[in-house]
């Protein structure tokens, strides 16, 4: 190994070097043909492989490519006053030395395997400034390679058994069930489990003494269900939050139903009709909480109660005289209840808040320590594991100021902290960590007692890398035939790269040079990072029970003293580095230089944040404050839209909320950029000034300009105009699915409850307690999912099981308190747990309901008329309650994962539609004196973040897809796996443009007029076929429409882009003056790597949209034309 974990500080990490790897992460197949060795060698077949061990190769023809004029439309064509590209001369023979990277040259070999021939024979196309894009025949895919691409990046839950699978079922359930016993015992959730359990014991054992029962009344029980709802397993600020919302939302829906009773009883008329008051009452209160619960999720614990409150008092012992006693004997109970929960939760273990930040901290930082391991074999689940921590970062730091926390950090100085963590973690994630670098140190390393060889899992042998003199006289020793012949079976040693002698000379150097100041800032800067790691660990009060081990350091300032030291180490002999001769002027022929330089140039850049954080982490420790009461401090409007971590848990549909949550935060954050530009006039030549300023109105569409209006108080619309389009604003609001949900809650509730007002159907549903059924209906509508087949058995099964068990409970011993307790204990352990710490809560707390109702209700009423009328009753009603409210989601508006996923993979297509269009605007193709501003920069990276955690979330949204059944057979997952692992790599293509063009741009190509006229066609053709194409694919998407088969070609664009600045290079009569080449970017020393970089990113883009057709294609289909009937002309032939 390279490195390790247990890596000391004094023993740097081996660093070594095989190939290249281009692009910033793991490519699909595709581009690892390209990229073999660059000998331009294509990988056999598996048949091939299994009958030969040697394969022998063609070289590529060195004479002119291969036309593929035929298969290219390119519009109309007229004479051109320039010369051909035949009488120019190639790029690589013409182009004079230069001191800095030329582009165009060095990035036209990734798209040489593109059968493209830019030949216009002296024929100029004149499209009068449209874009007009070249349409190629569409190459054959290998079907089964992309889907191995695809399997290679399915999220981590597909590698599990499938959840449908019956096969698997009962194995399943065993294994699951010694993981939550051995959890349980071992962990914090046991804690958690006994707190949650105690409120609910305490609680139900209270309810079996007679005097208790007796004065709290027939539904004493309601004191147990108030443990459970608001359980305190959670911390002392949710606690707090939810007892106060419970009880509020209790009183408001006992106030209402309340009114709906006075205003029922008010005369002889409405006592008559009081069931249509009631009904009515009903119908609103329910339809506005359950509107209410849809736009805001911290209200949750409110309008839960409130609706479970307002079917007690509408719903229970109905008659035409009032009983306002019932009142009291559900609100007295309750605050029972929350009171016990309230005492549990402060002196049992109590856990203020601050131990949930401490476990997000020390998992964060255990992930960056493992970002710097040298090399990355799992680079792909790394990456995921990184923005998974920039995710759960954010989400810890709100759960702090959500609530009440008594902690000993500061709210400020958390906000601060997550940001400078997630500037690290950027930076981690922008490093090429996968492959081994340095090896021409092998003997060096060996000196400090450092071993080379290492055993890669995936082959079963011992790798040995090879050295550089081997490598170089392997290189030396090749055949010089025609042919290559390449032992792919029976070698050990990865094939290394030709180099040529200057190379060779420049990437010893480099090695010399870089590998141990490297070696020992990774060491410094893992160092530093557990060293903070232990610093807020220990403040937070959990160290001992969380980590780290105490020979892990804190002291923060000599790990700072120890980094800084390195850095400066590095800067010195990198500096000598660059003024060294021995380096080439330039790096255009000279890739696995480049290669070098951008593995080592971001470990130097990521070091600067890692400072940053140690700087704030002693900060933090040297003030080391003591243990303080923080009250909310997120803003309010927010907080409205975000609960804590608990009640998220309880209510449900986590992973739909997540992900529902993030589409509508990336869509409100891209609807600004939608729409930023719109050409100027055609007759600018005619005036002053041909640069007019575009106000707002001219790039916004036709609704946009109608808000501003009605919205800016100072217009000239008229009143009615402002209140139309108010009123407007607001009808069209309730076309949402928040209001869809309401009336879906309103409508099922409604008809449930109509034998409660029915003299006919009266007696039976007051005698069974048959309101219940509305409750259960209210408890398990979700306003996004719905649940599937396997949630519908579920919850049924533990329905049916927590009546069973309850009327056992009672029946075992004719009501005996104590049988019943022990009972009670046997059966509410593991729902308790299913409720408050798995992933089904929706079933659990049906059972934890269902067992309470039966069993207390039982002992309440003695058993009579018997317990097995008391369990089966109203065990039907509490079935009817789930199967409804499971049924309707499935018809009304149901929520359908897989399409939810294709639409969401629309929307990412075009959101990063508009990340590349404002990179390429902001970064690549902007005027002098429009460079990219601090603030630019820190929007961008707060957008990055964004589509990070929207990636993160598609993928757990993917996962929801192997709980569906499909009756036209099972869901392939492969295409949308594929497709986005592909979209995630454009993205971070994307993010590697921007990133390198803060150290190069190519001002030599925008300050000269005439070189930038010429360049303005093609950039513009090479930017619209990507957007054309993410547009196309996204539209087809989200349509769920075939996609046409022939699309604009952006490699043709991009190459032919590559193929004209190399022209101009070389041509000195386009008048560039290559004085001002050496721009004041362009002079410092890292702006020939990060040209290459910079144009190897804007290439990558254009080879992965390949790669988003493919997997486009896969899912909706591909829309060709009509097939030739054969048939026909035979039978036309034969007739002749």
């Amino acid at each position: 190994m390279a490195s390790s974990k247990g890596d000391s500080d004094d023993v740097p990490p081996q660093l070594q070097f095989t190939s290249p790897s281009l692009g910033p992460r793991r490519q699909t197949s595709g581009w690892r043909e390209q990229q073999e060795g660059r000998l331009h060698r294509r990988r056999l077949s598996r048949s091939a492989a299994r009958d030969a061990k040697h394969v022998r190769l063609q070289p590529p023809p060195m004479g002119e490519p291969r036309s593929s004029a035929s298969s290219i439309y390119m519009g109309s064509y007229n004479r051109s006053p320039r010369r051909s590209r035949s009488h120019l001369g190639t790029p690589s023979s013409s182009a004079p030395g230069s001191p800095r990277t030329s582009m165009s040259h060095s990035h036209l070999s990734l798209l040489q395997d593109l059968d493209l021939d830019l030949e216009t024979y002296g024929v100029e196309e004149l499209r009068d400034g449209f874009f007009d894009g070249s349409f190629l025949k569409p190459r054959k895919v290998d079907h089964e390679d992309l889907m191995r691409d695809a399997e290679f990046a399915l999220p981590l839950a597909f590698k599990k058994k499938h959840p449908l699978s019956v096969r698997h079922f009962m194995p399943k359930q065993w294994h699951d069930t010694k993981g939550v016993i051995r959890t349980v015992t071992t962990t914090r959730a046991g804690i958690k489990l006994a707190k949650s359990f105690s409120a609910f014991f305490i609680a139900y054992i209270l309810c079996l003494v007679p005097s208790i029962r007796e004065w709290l009344g027939r539904y004493s029980y309601i004191m147990v269900l108030s443990t459970i709802v608001n359980h305190p397993g959670r911390t002392i600020g949710a606690q707090l939050d939810g007892a106060f919302l419970t009880i509020l939302g209790s009183a408001t829906g006992l106030g209402w139903g309340a009114f709906a009773l006075w205003v029922s009883d008010s005369t002889a008329v409405a006592k008559r009709g009081y069931g249509g008051i009631l009904a009515t009452f009903l119908l609103l209160f329910m339809g506005a909480v359950a509107a209410l619960r849809t736009y805001y999720i911290r209200m949750y614990q409110f309008v839960l109660c409130a609706g479970i409150a307002i079917s007690y008092t509408c719903l229970a012992d109905t008659s035409e005289t009032v009983a306002w006693r019932k009142l009291f004997s559900y609100g007295i109970p309750w605050l029972f209840g929350q009171a016990l929960c309230f005492l549990i939760c402060v002196t049992v273990f109590p856990d203020a808040g601050a131990r949930p930040l401490a476990v997000s901290l020390h998992g964060a930082f255990a992930v960056m320590q493992e970002g710097l391991v040298v090399p990355q074999r799992e680079n792909m689940r790394l990456h995921r594991q990184l923005a998974w921590t920039f995710v759960s970062l954010s989400q810890a730091h709100r759960d702090l100021l959500l609530d009440v926390t008594i902690t000993r950090f500061r709210p400020s100085d958390v906000t601060v902290l997550r940001n400078l963590m997630q500037a690290v973690i950027r930076s981690f994630l922008s490093l090429r960590m996968e492959h081994q670098l340095f090896d021409e140190l092998e003997e060096k390393f060996d000196e400090h007692g450092l071993n080379n060889r290492h055993h890669n899992p995936s082959s079963g042998t011992n790798e040995e890398v090879i050295g550089g003199d081997g490598s170089h006289a392997e290189a030396e020793g090749l055949p010089k035939s025609e042919e290559a012949i390449i032992d792919i079976d029976t070698s050990k040693k990865r094939p290394s790269l030709l180099r040529h002698g200057s190379e060779e000379r420049a990437v010893r150097l480099i090695a010399s040079k870089l590998a141990e100041p490297t070696s020992r800032l990774l060491s410094s800067m893992k160092s530093s990072l557990s060293s903070c790691d232990a610093v807020l660990l220990d403040m937070s009060g959990y160290r001992k029970y969380l980590g780290p081990p105490d020979s892990v350091s804190t002291d923060v300032v000599g790990a700072l003293t120890k980094l800084r030291k390195t850095m400066i180490k590095y800067d010195e002999e990198e500096e000598s580095l660059m003024d060294n001769p021995e380096l080439p002027p330039t790096y255009s022929n000279h890739p696995e230089v480049v290669e070098l330089f951008l593995f080592v140039h971001p470990i130097r850049q990521a070091a600067t944040p890692v400072e940053a954080l140690l700087v704030k982490v002693m900060e933090m420790q040297q003030k080391r404050r003591s243990w303080r009461l923080y009250l909310p401090s997120y803003p309010f409007f927010k907080a409205l839209q975000r609960t804590n971590a608990q009640v998220r848990h309880d209510r449900g549909g986590v992973t739909a909320g997540y992900y529902f949550h993030s589409q509508s935060q990336l869509a409100r954050t891209m609807k600004g950029m939608a729409n930023v530009y719109k050409p100027l006039p055609r007759d600018t030549k005619g005036k002053g000034d041909p640069k007019q300023e575009v106000e707002r109105t001219d790039t916004i569409g036709k609704y946009e300009e109608e808000e501003d209006v009605a919205m800016d108080r100072k217009s000239h619309a008229s009143k009615l105009q402002k209140f139309r389009y108010r009123l407007w604003a607001i009808l069209h609001r309730l076309q949402g699915f928040e209001m869809r949900f309401a009336f879906k809650v309103a409508i099922v509730t409604s008809l449930l409850s109509v034998p409660a007002w029915l003299s006919q159907s009266r007696g039976w549903w007051n005698e069974n307690e048959s309101w219940w059924a509305v409750v259960f209906v209210w408890i398990m509508m979700h306003p996004r999912v719905g649940g599937n087949f396997q949630d519908l058995v579920t919850r049924a099964l533990c329905c049916a099981l927590g009546a069973v068990w309850g009327g056992l409970a009672y029946g075992a011993d004719n009501g005996n308190p104590y049988v019943m307790a022990v009972f009670a204990a046997i059966y509410m352990l593991p729902m308790i747990y299913r409720f408050t710490q798995s992933n089904h809560p929706r079933s659990g707390i049906v059972g934890c309901i269902s067992f309470v109702i039966v069993s207390l209700g039982a002992k309440a009423s003695h058993g009579l008329p018997s317990v097995v009328q008391i369990a089966w009753t109203r065990g039907l009603a509490f079935v009817i309650g789930v199967v409804a409210a499971v049924v309707v989601n499935w018809i009304l508006w149901p929520f359908v994962a897989r399409h939810e996923l294709r639409k969401a993979l629309s929307a990412m297509l075009i959101y990063s539609s508009i990340i590349y269009r404002g990179v390429v605007a902001k970064y690549v193709y902007y005027e002098k004196g429009e460079e990219p501003t601090k603030e630019d920069i820190e929007r961008s990276e707060m957008l990055e973040g964004r589509l990070r955690e929207g990636f993160v979330r598609i993928r757990q949204l993917m996962a929801l897809t192997r709980h569906e059944i499909r009756l036209r057979g099972p869901f392939n997952p492969l295409p949308y796996s594929g497709l986005i692992d592909g979209c995630e790599r454009f993205f971070e293509y994307l993010v590697a443009v921007r990133q390198s063009s803060l150290f190069f741009h190519p001002h030599y190509m925008s300050d000269n007029e005439q070189a930038a006229e010429s360049l303005l066609a093609y950039r513009r053709d090479a930017v619209a076929a990507i957007l054309m194409n993410l547009y196309v694919l996204a539209g087809a998407l989200r349509g769920d429409r075939k996609v046409p088969r022939y699309l604009p070609s952006p490699a043709q664009a991009r190459k032919r882009l590559l193929n004209h600045m190399a022209e101009i290079e070389a041509d000195p009569a386009r008048g560039v003056d290559l004085g001002k080449v050496d721009s004041v970017k362009e002079s410092r020393k890292w702006a020939q790597i990060y040209s290459y970089s910079y144009s190897q990113s804007l290439t990558g883009c254009v080879k992965q949209l390949e790669q988003l057709q493919k997997y486009t294609k896969e899912i909706v289909g591909e829309q060709g034309f009509d097939p030739i009937d054969t048939n026909a002309f035979e039978e036309a032939a034969r007739d002749f």
